[in-house]
C-alpha cells in the first residue's frame, strides 16, 4: 500500500533526483544568461567584481542571490586564465 502511495507521488512530482536535477538547470540558466554580460568585462573590472561581491555579503546580501552571477565571473576567468571553459 505505501509503495503504490510511494510510486503515485514521484510519478507526480518526480523523485528527489529529478527535483534536484531540475533545480541545477534553472541554476546553470540563470548563469547563462550572464554569460555575454561578464564576457565583456576587462580583467580588472573582473578583479573589482570579487570586492563587489565581499561588500554585498557584508552588507547582509545573501550568497543565495549573488550565486549566480559569481559562478559566471568564476567561469570567465577560469577561461581567460587556464582555458577550461567547456569544463565548467
Amino acid at each position: 500500500m505505501i509503495a503504490q502511495i510511494s510510486k503515485i507521488f514521484t510519478k507526480i512530482f518526480g523523485s528527489r533526483n529529478d527535483r534536484l536535477v531540475k533545480a541545477y538547470r534553472r541554476r546553470v540558466e540563470q548563469i547563462n544568461a550572464l554569460e555575454l554580460e561578464v564576457r565583456k568585462l576587462t580583467d580588472s573590472q573582473l578583479r573589482a567584481k570579487t570586492e563587489q561581491f565581499r561588500t554585498a555579503i557584508v552588507g547582509g546580501q545573501r550568497t543565495a542571490g549573488l550565486l549566480p552571477e559569481i559562478m559566471a565571473v568564476g567561469r570567465e576567468v577560469m577561461d581567460r586564465s587556464v582555458g577550461i571553459r567547456q569544463v565548467f
